[in-house]
């Protein structure tokens, strides 16, 4: 399948051709059909009726390898080949009910939002998803991560990993990361892509963002018409590889506050009309409180609908689980407050009974003090008490006696 896609393969391609080609990035008969032959008249110097014959040429070959379709098709083979597109699962219930099952490869998805909405969560996700085998929602592929805001963090793939279960080590041993410094880099990074995208099986191509910076370089209204014209350029790029390697491309937006607007949503995505016609599916995210609210607002066939989400460990996440996980930690912590007071009660209660009862127990001082009382009121006087009260007794009534002697007179 390699040597059928190399250029010498091509009628009419010769060993100088096909050096101009490879040195401009070009490297396969693919590419050739990416870039199209405007594209290629520029960057080789050649005429373009020259480059649209090789692009032609190009085209045909693919259509007899069947990897692209034919030019007149009828609805019906569209309807079985769309039935077996590949799809990558977001992980969530909720999102995928949004996409119909997923996000669809040969195709464009455009998420934008303001900052903090779950753009780049989103993303990191589904360079997580999309290494999974089909059975469980994945296209068992890699991912090509064209990062121009310095927001990717192998850290978070690592998380998002384990809570799938999954090998952290081989999942971000499968994401190819490139830097972006300058749009003219990013340019160019999609169009060395397709070396990398066969070598390494990608799947998913994420632009996180497409469009800042394009926004951050052409200032000004004096610029805007250049700025449009590369960034159509780029996006247009996009949506071509993502439909000849058959695999999925996410791209990233910002927003603006649009100040005539009185009623209703401000928010207006960046890039105008270049980026919203160019989108095969277009969604935007929103903050609500913690919760997280994703709404279809173009789309082929998918009806404009609106779903609640909530970000977590393993990235997006649906509203039951992180009910979840929060109840279940909340029964942690109120356990382990209520055993701390069970084992005081159980420990001090005894011993402040036993101190107590021996404080309280009145009856042994009344059986040793009753008898003493008894005692003393029922004893006898001593016979020598009672003889020498007489003793003092009689001579009282002795004197009293009428014996007395007669005295003179």
């Amino acid at each position: 399948m390699v040597e059928d896609l190399r250029l010498d393969s091509l009628e009419g391609v010769g060993p100088v051709t096909t050096r101009k080609l490879s040195d401009a990035g070009i490297h396969n008969v693919m590419d050739l059909i990416v870039r199209g032959p405007v594209d290629i008249a520029a960057i080789t110097g050649m005429e373009k009726d020259t480059a649209e014959k090789i692009v032609n040429k190009a085209r045909q070959h693919l259509v007899e390898g069947g990897l692209i379709a034919k030019d007149f098709v009828s609805a019906s083979e569209i309807y079985k080949h769309r039935q077996s597109i590949g799809k990558i699962s977001t992980g969530t219930n909720c999102l995928d009910t949004l996409f119909d099952g997923g996000i669809e490869t040969q195709a464009l998805t455009e998420v934008y939002g303001e900052f903090g909405c779950g753009k780049t969560q989103f993303a990191h996700t589904l360079s997580v998803m999309v290494q999974k085998p089909k059975e469980e929602g994945g296209l068992d592929g890699g991912v090509l991560y064209i990062d121009t805001e310095n927001t990717f963090r192998p850290e978070r793939i690592v998380t998002i990993a384990k809570c799938h279960d999954m090998d952290p080590e081989k999942v971000l041993d499968r994401i190819i990361v490139a830097r972006a410094y300058n749009s003219a880099h990013q340019i160019l990074i999609l169009e060395e892509a397709g070396a990398i995208i066969e070598e390494n099986n990608i799947k998913l191509i994420v632009a996180d963002s497409a469009v800042g910076l394009f926004r951050a370089e052409y200032l000004g209204r004096g610029t805007l018409s250049v700025r449009q014209q590369k960034l159509n350029h780029f996006v247009h790029l996009l949506s071509r590889i993502a439909e000849t390697y058959n695999c999925a491309a996410l791209a990233t937006n910002q927003v603006m506050a649009s100040p005539d607007v009185f009623f209703g949503d401000p928010i207006r995505p960046v890039g105008g009309n270049v980026v919203a016609h160019t989108s095969t599916y277009r969604i935007y995210f929103k903050k609500s409180g913690k919760k997280r609210i994703a709404r279809m607002v173009d789309s082929p066939h998918h009806p404009e609908e609106e779903v609640i989400f909530a970000l977590g460990a393993a990235g997006v996440m649906d509203l039951e689980e992180v009910d979840k996980k929060t109840k279940k930690t909340s029964k942690k912590a109120t356990t382990k407050k209520v055993k701390t007071p069970k084992i005081e009660i159980t420990v001090e209660t005894p011993e402040v009974a036993a101190t107590v009862e021996p404080t309280v127990e009145t009856p042994e001082i009344a059986t040793i003090e009753e008898p003493l009382v008894k005692e003393i009121e029922s004893d006898d006087l001593e016979p020598t008490e009672a003889s020498e009260v007489e003793a003092t007794v009689e001579p009282t009534v002795e004197i009293k006696s009428d014996d007395l002697e007669p005295t003179e007179e």
